[in-house]
């Protein structure tokens, strides 16, 4: 199948119908797109094997990237009903990432990106693509290749963000091993926390599926807090402290 590259003309002028705290509201072309610049994309389905694992996580990791770029916002377009695109996101802890439900394919099909994928019970899909638009101009397309099954090479965040600034610095994914009730721990996330550095916790003991031989594996140590920065280990509340540069514990 042939898609046409449509940079330089405005996107479909339609109205979505959208789900938002359980209450139907109305979103136009003109309410997502004018005057702002907004990075979009769009996949096959929700809950779908490489749009949940992949797709939607990175552009909801990258998004304070995105904005620091001049991007307003970033959308997730697929031809889904409301109440699914509703529920996947909430699913997906995207709070980056606003998710527009193309229910009828109207907005996919005047794109051009309808694709039958009957073969496999879908129905009436989306092909894969990422377009950055401007005041409802769209100025760059990022296509997948027609391929067999669901490619998955260009649409990327990763892409798109190297497109819109090659020198643009992501931030380093920081993990941090915790145990309820350690005060240790809890100034470590106050000294992340403070410098606004968001971060994944993983508690570890009893209950947690964790356990003291998993951390010591992964650590090399047995005590919490562990803090990992960028794929390095920092080590515990102290090390920590010694990285941000505090001489003197608090």
């Amino acid at each position: 199948m042939q898609f046409e590259n449509r940079e330089g003309q405005r996107v479909p002028n339609v109205t979505f119908r959208t789900r938002e705290g359980s209450q139907w509201k109305d979103a136009t072309t003109d309410d997502i797109f004018k005057g702002k610049t907004v990075v979009v994309f769009s996949l096959p389905g929700a809950y779908t094997p490489t749009c949940s694992s992949s797709h939607v996580p990175r552009y909801n990791e990258l998004a304070p990237v995105f904005k620091e770029n001049g991007v307003d916002e970033i959308v997730c377009i697929s031809v889904n009903d409301a109440f699914v695109m509703e529920a996947w996101g909430k699913d997906q802890n995207a709070e980056n990432i606003r998710f527009i439900p193309d229910g009828n394919g109207e907005f996919t099909g005047q794109m051009g990106f309808l694709v039958d994928k009957s073969d496999i019970g879908f129905g009436q899909r989306s092909w894969r693509y990422s377009m950055l638009v401007k005041d409802g101009v769209i100025q760059k397309e990022f296509i997948e290749p027609d391929k067999p099954g669901d490619p998955f090479e260009v649409s990327d965040a990763d892409t798109m963000l190297h497109y819109i600034n090659p020198n643009a610095k992501e931030p380093d994914f920081v993990a941090l091993f915790t145990r309820e009730g350690c005060p240790h721990c809890m100034r470590a996330k106050e000294l992340l926390n403070e410098r606004g550095i968001k971060y994944e916790e993983i508690r570890t003991g009893q209950g947690t599926g964790v356990s003291s031989r998993t951390l010591r594996a992964t650590t090399g140590r047995s005590t919490v807090p562990q803090v990992f920065i960028g794929g390095k280990h920092i080590g515990g509340r102290e090390d920590l402290e010694r990285h941000f540069g505090i001489t003197q514990l608090s």
